[in-house]
């Protein structure tokens, strides 16, 4: 079956050129930062010929939002600028199954990042959650292994979609992101469950591993109340909280935005649409931006790289 296409014209209002500028600004941000985790922990793996459970998780993360960034920059740049070149088979559904596959990546690999804080500094007698403690390191393959094919599955599910739109005779109207405007049939409502099930799934881990590391950040604060000393056990705590509850800020906003994205999906280009596109950017750079100033060897190594930039400019400026 082949593809219905757009009537090959580009029509780039002032409105959707400086939709694609933000976008491009979001997107160029968020991928330098993600590229700088990816390199710093490559950098560690040569040196020490291996990483532990938590620098695996945040290399994986990293990728996955660089790659998700990229791509679904050049599928909003085509799709505004030169969507004839978008809309052709096999282009548009290889861009909507990577963009997919590479979003839940993303989202499934944060919520085992929290869920690994929540069991590796959390403190609780239950033999489950001990059990739990002792075993992470060994689950954390198993669990990125597992987040992958959920991804991989709803990559397919959305491939599938792309690949049986039914488009109606006024396609490509000004201001509707770009694209063609589509009438999904039957195969829209898989892609939809399946989606929308991994937002709230993911989701929930959030919830519950933030919950869960409150209470016992609470505990052993009462606990350790007459001890005078410096307590690593609650710094490591407080650190963590800071972690997980700005990125469960950042992530409430981030699922709210993508089930309205799953609302407004066929709607044209409106002050609704475009929030929710520029939030949907500044997720993947805003929260990389939180993970490093919550580990220190990624925030010891951004800050040797940000004077070395000042210097370099200044030399320029007295040249």
């Amino acid at each position: 079956m082949e593809a219905c296409h757009p009537r090959r014209q580009s029509n780039v209002t002032a409105y959707g050129a400086t939709t694609v500028a933000i976008i491009t600004l979001e997107a160029f941000a968020g991928m330098w930062i993600n590229a700088f985790i990816v390199c710093v922990l490559c950098i560690a793996c040569v040196k020490k010929k291996t990483l532990n459970s938590n620098e695996k998780i945040l290399l994986l993360l990293g990728c996955s939002r660089f790659w998700y960034l990229c791509i679904a920059w050049i599928y909003k740049f085509l799709s505004f600028i030169y969507p004839n070149y978008l809309y052709v088979q096999p282009i548009l559904q290889l861009a909507v199954f990577f963009q997919s596959f590479f979003n839940h990546c993303n989202l499934w690999f944060s919520a085992s990042l929290c869920g690994f804080y929540c069991i590796k500094i959390a403190t609780f007698r239950n033999r489950f959650f001990i059990y739990l403690k002792l075993k992470i390191d060994r689950m954390v393959p198993w669990l990125l292994l597992g987040s992958g094919i959920l991804a991989l599955a709803v990559g397919i599910v959305a491939y599938d979609v792309a690949d049986t739109p039914h488009c109606n005779s006024n396609s490509t109207g000004q201001g509707n992101f770009g694209t063609a405007n589509i009438k999904m049939d039957k195969h829209f409502f898989p892609s939809f469950f399946l989606a929308g099930f991994e937002y709230a799934a993911s989701f929930m881990a959030v919830i519950f591993s933030a919950v869960f590391l409150l209470f016992s950040l609470w505990r052993h604060k009462r606990t350790m109340q007459t001890n005078s000393m410096k307590d690593l056990s609650m710094d490591a705590h407080i650190r963590a909280m800071k972690s997980i509850f700005s990125f469960l800020v950042v992530y409430s906003i981030n699922f709210v935005c993508l089930v309205l994205n799953m609302v407004y999906v066929t709607k044209k280009l409106n002050h609704m649409t475009f929030l929710i596109l520029v939030f949907q950017y500044i997720f993947p750079g805003l929260h990389s931006l939180v993970l490093v100033f919550s580990n220190p060897k990624l925030e010891k190594a951004l800050l040797k790289i940000l004077p070395l930039e000042r210097s370099v400019k200044r030399k320029v400026c007295m040249s």
